[in-house]
């Protein structure tokens, strides 16, 4: 019998290899696939003006019909886009280390975040290690290859598709409620942009969606804690898709 799919989406200026130690607990049980987003890794540049439905037409063409989709951080406004748009393709929907509905105060936060990044990508990059990995016990070659990635980009790709994380969470916001599929929304309970506040905000607006926080994680739960969030993600599969 065929092992059912899962897609493991990244986050904005990283790529498909940040999900190593994540999708090598998942292999003996699920056929795992990684797709670079539009952008990012082996694909070429983003054209200026890049949107939400760009991202997410980019990469349905590596989705499966039935998939359980993952994403992170900007993966999983992608992955919130496809179950809205093309939900044939994904069985359920995993939100990690999501933003949802961001406030004034959080869209302030975030924004200057990117006017950091256009003024300066190696010190945005910096930042961003300093704020996913801090107080953490990720090694050291773990976070260097974290920020090698993130130094790799185009810039002016990197920049479109930062503005787009900072940004749709707006634009999905008002129709969350219409995603009919089962969810999951899990993220750390120290991670400072993504937080729990957001995945219980998620989670009260998609009509089928259980919250869950990692003790004492930040926002690279994939990195940081892959057997905490692979528990999750499984034990939600086990309940809800039966596999």
């Amino acid at each position: 019998m065929s092992k059912p799919t899962v897609v493991l989406l990244h986050g904005v200026g990283l790529d498909h290899t940040m999900w190593e130690p994540t999708a090598a607990l998942l292999t003996d049980r699920f056929t795992v696939i990684t797709p670079d987003l539009p952008g990012h890794g082996s694909r070429p540049p983003v054209s200026d003006g890049v949107t939400l439905a760009d991202l997410a037409e980019g990469v349905a063409g590596e989705i499966p019909a039935g998939s359980h989709v993952v994403g992170f951080s900007l993966g999983a406004l992608v992955a919130q886009h496809l179950a809205l748009h093309r939900p044939e393709l994904v069985a359920t929907l995993t939100s990690v280390s999501s933003v949802c509905k961001r406030t004034a105060e959080e869209r302030s936060s975030v924004l200057a975040r990117l006017r950091t990044a256009e003024a300066d990508l190696t010190a945005s990059a910096a930042a961003s290690l300093k704020r996913w990995y801090d107080g953490t016990d990720v090694d050291a070659d773990r976070v260097a290859r974290t920020g090698a990635t993130l130094l790799a980009n185009d810039a002016g790709s990197f920049l479109g598709c930062y503005r787009v994380f900072a940004t749709a969470d707006a634009e999905l916001g008002p129709d969350l409620g219409t995603i009919a599929v089962p969810a999951l929304a899990v993220t750390g309970e120290n991670d400072p942009g993504s937080t729990p506040e957001m995945s219980r905000r998620l989670a009260a607006a998609l009509p089928d969606c259980r919250a869950v926080v990692v003790p004492e994680a930040r926002h690279m739960l994939p990195v940081e804690r892959p057997q905490a969030l692979v528990g999750s993600l499984t034990t939600f599969l086990g309940e809800c898709a039966h596999v």
